[in-house]
């Protein structure tokens, strides 16, 4: 194969899959694509709302990304999409930004603007091979960011459920104007009797019968009660007829002073679609034997945002639910979400009225229980009986997203994850390790208390490396061992687990072998790592540290000690254990 045709497949994917594709693939894909058209359809036109939006960007948004995927997309089997956890934060970045009046034009323009940036910051981060940045948000803070997701976008769509409009921003503010409107009878009960029947069939459905497509099932009964009932004389309000065919590329027309405020929602947005698409292509991945490329993965999602973009979408991410109906179908390439891509279309330009008589609350219902799969009720319990500071994490990420906005939530997860980071390396488990009789090596004293040591030696073990936040505490935890009684002759460092040592731990470290041979003990070392071994020399403390107190082994320091002192293993009293961290 010519070179440049290597370099054509090596950056459209898409493509290396067709050169491979098999026949017998064929009516897999056509299948499994009808059968994802079915949620497609419905479940952008509800995002689409979701995010503040005319239906039928969500339409615009579900083929263009479809089609860009399937070129750039290394993944055979993710579904990309409009997704509801990403619609709150489009909604938070555009909808300040529009008119009083709700200008829709602006407010698409802006919602494309985000979108090319989303996409420009996801395909550069691609191309620099930034995948790490995914990994930002640990998982309790994301099931806390989650969770305060899903409150938020319940709220917000109580109102559309109970067939009326609050004005209100906030969480808070929004609840306690649904209340009011409840309480003023504002409520049409048409409306409330569609949206609370559609959540119960979806969720009933999805229970008992999943391979039944539960959305499609509701949202053609809640058409078919329309056109019995007319229930739009009775106040519900209707889809209407959508716009014929696809609108031309264009470039969004917005102002220079939009763009910061943008750019800011489109990192957040580009950091949560990140994550979203590294997990669900690992898990799909690890489920079809595929390999998982994550920088390609980031440049495919950056191009379909691009493509969305440019014909007024808005940003777009992997969908777990989608992905999972088209495995379920069969799909076995990216041609299924082409056909998915081409029934849109086809609908578009053939049937524009086909969804006039869908009730808005039947879209609500398809939002909240998208919601509803947002929640993680179950990992957050486990939090609670695994670990309560992580628990506490999870709770400020949510309170966070509750109480501030989902923008400042997905930065309150950001900021959360990176503390608890720092905090883990501030203040690492350290102890103090003994001989157990039976077991081979040295063991924490915490776990084991029947644990022998010999008189004369403390053995210490700090996990973690030793840098500028934490020096002056090991510091301080050394020099409380060695103020035991009797005093010990050594403290010797179990020091495998120490994987760094900046300057200021080198001299934390100088000051304290100072005053620890002032009083007659021994700073010792085993076990230290060649490259951390080397940093300790460059930094000259072997001037004051003796170079014979570097051990290779834990072994081989108690030897040295025992035969120095001649001691022998006891099981009498020891030095206090340490600290877990705080």
């Amino acid at each position: 194969m010519p070179r440049h045709a290597k370099q054509v497949l090596r950056a459209l994917p898409g493509l290396r899959v067709l050169a491979s594709y098999r026949r017998e693939w064929l009516v897999k894909d056509l299948v499994a694509g009808i059968v994802l058209t079915t949620l497609l359809v419905p479940q952008g036109m509800a995002y689409a709302e979701l995010a503040g939006l005319p239906a039928i960007t969500g339409l615009y948004t579900s083929v263009l990304c479809l089609l860009a995927y399937a070129v750039f997309g290394p993944s055979r089997i993710l579904v990309l999409g409009p997704d509801s956890s990403l619609g709150p934060m489009i909604a938070a970045t555009v909808l300040p930004l529009v008119a009083a009046g709700g200008d829709s034009a602006r407010a698409v323009a802006l919602a494309s603007m985000l979108s090319l940036m989303v996409g420009a910051i996801t395909v550069l981060a691609g191309v620099a091979r930034l995948g790490f940045v995914a990994d930002l948000i640990s998982k309790p803070t994301m099931i806390g960011y989650m969770n305060g997701l899903a409150l938020t976008i319940l709220v917000g769509q109580l109102p559309k459920l109970f067939g009326f409009k609050v004005e209100a921003e906030g969480l808070l503010a929004e609840f306690g104007d649904f209340v009011g409107g409840l309480a003023d009878g504002r409520a049409v009960p048409a409306a409330v009797a569609v949206g609370g029947s559609g959540i119960v069939l979806i969720l009933v459905l999805q229970r008992w019968l999943p391979k039944v497509p539960a959305v499609l099932v509701m949202v053609v009964l809640a058409i078919a009660a329309t056109t019995l009932f007319d229930l739009d004389d009775h106040g519900v309000s209707l889809v209407g007829e959508l716009p014929r065919g696809l609108p031309p590329p264009t470039v969004p027309d917005v102002r220079l002073d939009d763009l910061a405020p943008l750019f800011a929602g489109a990192l957040g947005i580009a950091l949560v679609s990140l994550a979203d698409t590294i997990s669900n292509a690992t898990a799909f991945a690890g489920r079809q034997g595929q390999e998982v490329r994550g920088n390609e993965e980031m440049t495919a999602i950056g191009a379909a945002n691009v493509a969305a973009g440019l014909f007024q979408g808005f940003p777009v991410s992997t969908s777990g639910s989608r992905t999972a109906v088209a495995e379920r179908a069969g799909a076995k390439t990216q041609l299924t979400g082409v056909v998915g891509a081409a029934l849109i279309v086809l609908m578009l330009v053939l049937l524009p009225g086909l969804f006039r008589n869908l009730p808005q609350p039947a879209l609500a219902a398809v939002v909240v229980t998208a919601s509803l799969s947002l929640a993680d009720l179950a990992g957050t319990r486990r939090l609670w009986h695994q670990s309560r500071a992580e628990f506490l994490l999870s709770l400020s990420a949510l309170l966070g997203v509750a109480l501030l906005g989902v923008l400042p939530g997905i930065a309150i997860a950001v900021g959360l994850s990176i503390l608890n980071v720092f905090r883990r390396a501030w203040w690492p488990y350290n102890t103090v390790l003994g001989r157990v009789p039976g077991l081979e090596g040295y063991h924490d004293v915490r776990s084991h208390p029947e644990a022998e040591h010999l008189p004369g030696l403390v053995i210490h073990r700090f996990d973690g490396p030793l840098f500028f936040a934490n020096a002056k505490a090991f510091r301080e935890e050394v020099t409380r061992l060695a103020r035991s009684e009797p005093p010990p002759r050594w403290v010797l460092i179990a020091a495998e687990p120490v994987t760094d040592v900046d300057t200021t731990a080198a001299d934390e470290l100088e000051e304290l072998d100072r005053v620890l041979n002032e009083r007659g003990v021994h700073l010792v070392f085993a076990e230290l790592k060649d490259p951390v071994r080397r940093k300790i020399e460059r930094y000259e403390l072997t001037r004051t540290i003796d170079p014979g107190h570097f051990y290779p082994t834990l072994e081989a320091a108690v030897a040295a000690f025992r035969e120095l002192t001649g001691a022998g293993w006891t099981a009498g009293d020891r030095p206090p254990g340490g600290s877990e961290g705080r």
